[in-house]
């Protein structure tokens, strides 16, 4: 990556569009407030806050790089989790082959940083976006862009935005779908090899292997979801046998999102050699901070827990700002700072006057725009002022409500901070 494009974020200037920090830092630059190592609550920091937990994300980043390299799998995190430059860096550090992305934006977003390999998990047929893809691709000869095809329409719109400018051919791989029903992705082995034809036919894509979401596998079990990753590794053996891998040096085969990749490494461990090397390439994202919701009742880890567990990194800061009765009580967190398309946030501690407890008795009931809805019972020990941590479900719903977030390490000092691009 771009290392003076990742030191450039240390020079913006703290002011009124980071939520949560603190008012005395406005005109510092965010390496300067950093450096003060200022205390999450006596430092100024306003509430609601959203913390990342430095421990638990170094954590989490070690496991999932000890966890590809012990069953030989590349990793292409998903960064559209965190979109957060810093955090690819880092990804890439522990070990990741390059990063997955879902869109253009988020493509220039990572380019901008000098992500030099990106797995791009969706057909890309948007003409303009094409040819900056061709000109990256044109300007730098080490950017690696592999992107999905789903359909022989695909390949043609492909073809016709690329032809005439393309100076290399864009990579690509086939998208089998997860089942009728599912999102998307070609439906049938039948059809996938049309597909294959059609790339073959066109100087400005080149196939380079196979791909998709076993996330998507209608009613998904160990079964149903082991079955179509068997079908993922077929077509691979199928279309490398009908000579369409001739153009490539190695057959990419790929899937894994944050809820089977156990799965995923147990299929692919299985697979049959083919006629080239094989990249066996895994995309899970959410691991970077896991959750306390979806992803810890989802996590692999619960079916293989000798292979580690990971640990939920994030935390919402928010204020009790009423108290209207023994039973109910209001915080100033809402629909603009947490995730809730999955589930709720968790009340787990309270904070007030430099001491920390258990919230005991309390429970999120609701959101509105700018309030927490807290059911409160006789052993809840809560008051207005109080700070309340709150736990989070779906990753990929919490980073986009924050454009800065402060890493915190488990002492309450904050060493960093963690800006997103969405």
């Amino acid at each position: 990556m771009r290392r003076e494009a990742l030191a450039r974020l240390a020079e913006e200037r703290v002011d009124h569009r980071f939520k949560g920090l603190p008012p005395d830092a406005d005109g510092l630059t965010v390496g300067e407030l950093a450096a003060q190592r200022r205390d999450l609550f006596t430092g100024g920091f306003t509430t609601p806050v959203l913390t990342l937990s430095a421990e638990h994300l170094e954590h989490n980043l070690r496991l999932m790089q000890t966890y590809t390299a012990r069953h030989q799998l590349a990793f292409a995190p998903h960064g559209k989790t965190s979109m957060a430059p810093q955090l690819f860096q880092r990804q890439l550090e522990h070990g990741a082959w390059g990063i997955t992305l879902a869109v253009p934006h988020q493509v220039r977003v990572a380019r901008a940083f000098g992500v030099q390999r990106i797995f791009l998990a969706n057909e890309l047929v948007d003409a303009a976006a094409l040819r900056w893809v061709a000109a990256e691709l044109a300007a730098d000869p080490s950017f690696r862009l592999v992107c999905y095809v789903d359909s022989v329409r695909g390949v043609e719109l492909m073809d016709a935005a690329l032809r005439g400018g393309a100076q290399r051919p864009v990579d690509v791989v086939v998208e089998l779908g997860a089942g009728e029903g599912a999102r998307t992705g070609a439906r049938t082995q039948a059809e996938c090899a049309r597909i294959a034809e059609a790339v073959a036919g066109v100087p400005t894509l080149r196939l380079v292997g196979v791909a998709g979401y076993e996330g998507e596998v209608p009613q998904a079990d160990g079964e149903r979801v082991r079955a179509y990753l068997r079908r993922l590794v077929a077509l691979a053996a199928e279309l490398d046998k009908a000579g369409h891998f001739a153009r490539t040096d190695e057959i990419v085969v790929s899937a894994g999102g944050s809820a089977w990749f156990d799965a995923v490494a147990e299929v692919f461990a299985a697979a049959p050699a083919l006629s080239r090397p094989v990249l066996k390439l895994l995309r899970s994202g959410a691991y970077v901070t896991h959750d306390d919701g979806h992803y810890r009742e989802l996590t692999p880890f619960n079916r293989v827990p000798e292979e580690g567990a990971l640990e939920p990194a994030f935390r919402l800061w928010a204020q009790v700002v009423s108290r209207p009765t023994a039973a109910q009580a209001f915080a100033n967190a809402g629909k603009r700072d947490a995730a809730y398309d999955l589930h709720l946030p968790f009340a787990q501690v309270v904070h007030r006057d430099g001491a920390e407890h258990a919230a005991t008795g309390i429970t999120v009931t609701g959101l509105s725009d700018q309030h927490t809805w807290l059911a409160t019972t006789e052993e809840a020990d809560l008051a207005v002022g109080d700070w309340i941590g709150l736990g989070l479900s779906h990753p990929c719903t919490s980073f986009d409500k924050w454009q800065l977030i402060p890493v915190v390490r488990a002492d309450g000092t904050v060493v960093d901070y963690v800006r997103t691009f969405f």
